[in-house]
């Protein structure tokens, strides 16, 4: 083997490992290795971590240090050397270092310069405060930031944005995230991202979707974050994590073929347009395995696996192809793992595939061992074969092998049959005897083969508004008491043989049960009863209220209490969805006797909620309540709410009043009576619910999006306060001008500024979360300091009043 020179320009994952891997299939070649940063073979994905505190040591980031490049694998290192122009034509180098410039010769050369963050060109981002991170001199920075810091911003709502967000608030910092998307982590679909934007806004996470940085401000000591939807101010610091775009500048002044975002195009042995020049890692476009057009994947693990080929195609000639990137991916967001692999919806459908999907909830492990925890799954796949297209996955345990399964599967072609035939290793503890992969296989062929019909969340919502579809939720009553589908049938899947007459068959019917399951048994029985126009939601309620919810920032645990409690009595409910925790708690406090306490552990997502609410309805007492790794510990005593310390002054009773009208006539009646109380002295609760919400409506800066159903719910609401009409003599809107000519004359004070008054006096106005989630309206759509609550955030307030009206 003739001597050769190798040239490696970029000393990260893609450089480092190729580099190494040159020198096992060439000990005589002469390889320099140029980086522009102090270190070489970093771990640039764990720079998140340690700035939380979680990698501790500084020198773990350090993967492969210089001295064993050097010494190990006699590799020419030269950090803080930048090769600042390539001449194909010479095989020539220019290199920067310490202020000196020098050439450097080469017989092959490979690019792997990654990608830089994306800094939008907008006013303010010069900003010392405003950070990116994608090097080790980056993270110093941040945790130089941090030191001392009270709050912080980050723009983006991708890998880096969401584990920076976490990590900052694992340092103490109260942090807002925004995402100029309606969604983050834009690999997921929509309804499987919501679990992702529940567990940040569990996390303390102060969450902006559909928010687009518009401008930094300094305003003294902090920085304010204008978005399209308002400021979010008072930012010790603010991180960009927007995105990457490829470092190709020294592949572009070279003249290297580029595609239309600046990638670098490489062949299956990954040479550039130059034969003699290589590209790997995230600078580079390669072919997508679906579709064939290039593509590019800032991944890890695809930039090593390229530099291990591309070493073999530099040294010898020819390597094994490249299959291209499946883009398998995972984040950890709190106690949350979410995964993916291959196409979601929008890309299936932007490349042209007749593709379906399945959906459905499980667990990570059997049900009925202890510490089962939510796990949902997702896929796409091509109609009518059958092949896997795409896989998701978000859960409290177990996503990583499920993604690894899928990615495997996809990459060998694999159908919906194989998975439904996958055979996995299974005991109690580790995983399920039919695994929720094996249960998306078994929706997927059922469909195939005409034995299910499903629609999705959004499908449902249409063909409700379009084809007048009626909705046939087959829960129990239990589980439809804590919510359902709006205009839905109850009718439990147990008594759908003897109902049948309540099911019309001149219209789609859509049933719905919790995840799919009792759905597809009463639509098996519907087929067999001669109703064809049946269907199945797929991933049921529970993936349907989870994009019809209003995500709130938790506040953090409840209660913590003052001292220890000395061996509880422990209910386990983990493993039971909603609303499985709840019936379960009941059942135990009534075994108690008062002043015992109850230890409950449960690992559904909403627990941590319907726990605070339970206690202030039943009048037991949640002494504290916190989640952690994918589990909501509660502690409850049996009635006997904390009295009042002696020394504390006693509450004066006060006013609740429940608004259900949206009548000018009323409302303005319960204002009367909620400023009254107010100025005499008591606390006045107003709590508004369903059409009553129509009061603190305002109309917001931008469009939100909303399903066909919320759009239709709006529609038929008054815009705001000043549109209300009266309950009587109504005369096509005469009556209400009559009525407010009257109370000028009067001078008795207009609604809106009696509701002025109400707020200065120190009225709470809480909007109903139930009825905001039937009615379709988001907290964005309300005017400003209205608190968002459930039944137990008004029966803690009613509690303490002497006056309760329903208006």
């Amino acid at each position: 083997m003739s001597k050769k020179t190798y040239v490696v320009v970029g000393g990260v994952a893609g450089g480092a490992g190729v580099a190494a891997r040159i020198r096992r299939r060439d000990e005589e070649g002469t390889i320099i290795l140029f980086e522009q940063g102090p270190y070489v073979s970093f771990a640039n994905c764990g720079l998140p971590y340690y700035a939380g505190g979680v990698i501790q040591d500084r020198k773990n980031l350090l993967v492969t240090p210089v001295e064993t490049l050097r010494d190990v694998f006699r590799i020419d290192v030269h950090t803080q050397s930048k090769v600042v122009h390539i001449d194909p034509k010479r095989k020539l180098v220019t290199v920067v270092s310490d202020g000196a410039e020098s050439s450097y010769p080469y017989d092959e050369l490979v690019l792997s310069p990654g990608a830089r963050p994306f800094v939008p060109p907008i006013s303010g981002v010069e900003d010392e405060a405003v950070l990116t991170v994608r090097s080790i001199p980056d993270i110093d920075k941040v945790v130089g930031h941090i030191a001392g810091a009270k709050r912080a911003t980050v723009v983006g709502g991708g890998f880096i944005g969401i584990e920076m967000a976490e990590n900052l608030v694992q340092r103490g910092l109260s942090v807002s995230l925004v995402e100029a998307a309606d969604q983050c982590m834009t690999t997921l679909d929509p309804e499987m991202a919501a679990s992702v934007h529940r567990e940040l806004a569990n996390g303390g996470i102060d969450l902006h979707l559909s928010s687009s940085v518009q401008a930094i401000i300094r305003q003294g000591s902090v920085v304010t974050v204008r978005t399209s939807k308002g400021d979010v101010e008072g930012n010790d610091f603010v991180i960009l994590a927007i995105g990457v775009r490829p470092d190709s500048s020294l592949a572009k002044d070279a003249g290297l073929a580029l595609d239309g975002r600046g990638y670098i195009l490489v062949n299956e042995r990954f040479q550039s347009s130059d034969p003699h020049i290589y590209a790997i890692g995230d600078a580079i476009a390669y072919p997508s395995p679906f579709d064939g057009k290039p593509i590019a994947v800032a991944l890890a693990g695809p930039a090593n696996k390229m530099a291990r080929l591309c070493a073999d195609s530099m040294v010898s000639g020819t390597c094994t192809p490249y299959p291209g990137t499946y883009g398998a991916s995972i984040a950890k967001v709190f106690d949350l793992e979410a995964g993916s692999v291959g196409l979601n919806e929008r890309q299936a459908g932007a490349m042209g595939y007749a593709y379906a999907v399945a959906v459905t909830h499980g667990m990570d492990h059997a049900s009925y061992y202890p510490g089962a925890k939510p796990l949902s799954g997702k896929i796409v796949y091509e109609k009518p074969s059958g092949r896997l297209l795409g896989g998701q996955m978000v859960g409290y345990g177990g996503v990583v092998a499920r993604v690894d399964v899928l990615s495997a599967l996809i990459a060998k072609g694999g159908t919906v049959y194989d998975l439904a035939a996958f055979e996995q290793a299974y005991a109690p503890p580790f995983g399920s005897a039919k695994d929720i992969l094996n249960m998306l296989g078994f929706i997927a062929t059922n469909c195939l083969e005409g034995l299910d019909q499903v629609v999705t969340w959004n499908e449902a919502d249409r063909m409700v508004n379009d084809e007048h579809a009626l909705v046939v939720d087959v829960r129990t009553p239990d589980e439809v008491a804590l919510g359902s589908y709006p205009g839905a049938l109850p009718i439990p899947h147990r008594e759908i043989r003897d109902r049948m007459g309540e099911i019309p068959t001149d219209r789609p019917v859509i049933l719905m049960c919790a995840i799919g399951l009792r759905g597809h048994i009463a639509l098996r029985i519907l087929r067999q009863h001669g109703y064809m126009n049946v269907w199945n939601m797929t991933g049921g309620y529970k993936t349907w209220s989870a994009m019809h919810e209003t995500v709130l920032k938790n506040a953090g645990p409840t209660n913590p209490r003052e001292q220890e409690i000395s061996s509880p009595l422990v209910l386990d409910a983990c493993g039971l969805s909603c609303p499985g925790p709840i019936v379960a708690l009941k059942g135990k406090m009534d075994m108690l006797k008062e002043g015992e306490v109850l230890e409950v552990h449960a690992t559904d997502p909403g627990f941590v909620n319907d726990v605070a609410s339970w206690c202030s309805m039943t009048g037991n007492t949640l002494l504290d309540s916190a989640r952690s790794d994918g589990m909501t510990i509660a502690h409850i005593r049996k009635g006997m709410k904390p009295m009042a310390r002696s020394n504390e002054p006693s509450r004066e009773k006060g006013a609740s009043i429940i608004v259900f009208s949206n009548d000018f006539d009323k409302v303005f009646a319960a204002f009367v009576l909620a400023n009254g109380a107010a100025a005499s002295g008591k606390p006045a609760v107003m709590f508004f619910t369903f059409w009553g919400l129509s009061v603190l409506r305002k109309q917001p800066g931008k469009n939100i999006h909303k399903s066909t159903v919320e759009k239709m719910f709006g529609a038929m609401l008054p815009k705001d306060m000043d549109h209300l009409g009266l309950s009587k003599m109504q005369m096509g809107g005469m009556g209400k001008r009559m009525m407010q000519k009257r109370m000028r004359a009067k001078q008795v004070t207009q609604l809106r500024a009696m509701y002025e008054d109400a707020k200065r006096q120190g009225v709470r106005f809480i909007a109903c979360q139930m009825s905001m989630d039937v009615m379709g309206l988001s907290k964005e759509e309300l005017l400003d300091g209205i608190e968002v609550g459930g039944v137990g955030t008004y029966m803690q307030a009613a509690s303490s009043s002497d006056v309760n009206l329903f208006i």
